[in-house]
């Protein structure tokens, strides 16, 4: 084979060599077996992998210590972090409780850290839930900016039973405005993990936050974590 000049980390070589077979009785070289030129080069087309970023928005208000709804919560979050871990994936993870919301991970790998957080995570005020998406939303738009080939799933993990305003309006009119916001951001995906059990007086407030945020829905308590991670498995994660 002819040898030429040329700067490339990713030749293709059979696809190379494909290419130029059929032109070899007319460039008749007799010095070489196989005479390559320029147009005849195949480059290896490297796709670059899309990873899931997968941001947990918990509510840990007062609420979610009754009963088991934070045990189950943590259960259902681990199941998908350690997915997250096999699959190399980056995760955060944001609180709101009292008057405000935090970010008690920003966007990392390490899934241990992650999970630490989570075991030691407290319970207790109001529900601050325009603040949590909020948040959520704005650690996915910067992370956007520095990977546009993320593909970013916002968890929200609550009852939906806001009441702490953000600007002075009623607290879940807030929240549905900025859950309406984020429908409106196609290159977001979003579920709602509704912890509120099923009594005399449920007010479903989840399940509305959900619609109006376009996301997929699921009731803590019908789901196995496991169930869990097939569902976004299967429609929300790549």
């Amino acid at each position: 084979m002819s040898t030429m000049q040329r700067k490339t980390n990713d030749l293709a070589l059979d696809a190379t060599l494909r290419a130029a077979a059929p032109y070899q009785q007319r460039r008749n070289r007799q010095d070489v077996a196989i005479a390559v030129e320029e147009s005849d080069i195949r480059e290896k087309i490297r796709e670059k992998r899309v990873g899931n970023f997968i941001v947990f928005v918990v509510d840990a208000s007062g609420s979610m210590g009754a009963g088991k709804r934070m045990i189950e919560t943590k259960g259902a979050i681990l199941s998908l972090l350690l997915n997250a871990y096999q699959k190399r994936d980056k995760v955060a993870l944001v609180a709101f409780k009292g008057e405000h919301a935090e970010v008690l991970l920003p966007p990392t790998s390490s899934i241990e850290l992650a999970h630490k957080l989570l075991e030691e995570l407290p319970t207790g005020g109001k529900t601050p839930l325009y603040h949590g998406i909020s948040l959520g939303y704005q650690i996915i738009q910067s992370y956007f900016r520095k990977d546009p080939n993320i593909y970013p799933l916002l968890i929200l993990i609550s009852d939906g039973k806001a009441n702490v305003s953000h600007y002075g309006g009623k607290p879940l009119s807030e929240a549905m405005e900025m859950a309406e916001e984020i429908k409106n951001d196609t290159r977001v995906n979003t579920a709602v993990l509704d912890v509120e059990k099923a009594g005399l007086i449920s007010l479903g407030r989840a399940y509305q936050l959900s619609v109006q945020m376009g996301a997929g829905y699921f009731k803590i308590e019908d789901l196995k974590a496991d169930t869990l991670l097939e569902v976004l498995r299967e429609d929300l994660l790549v």
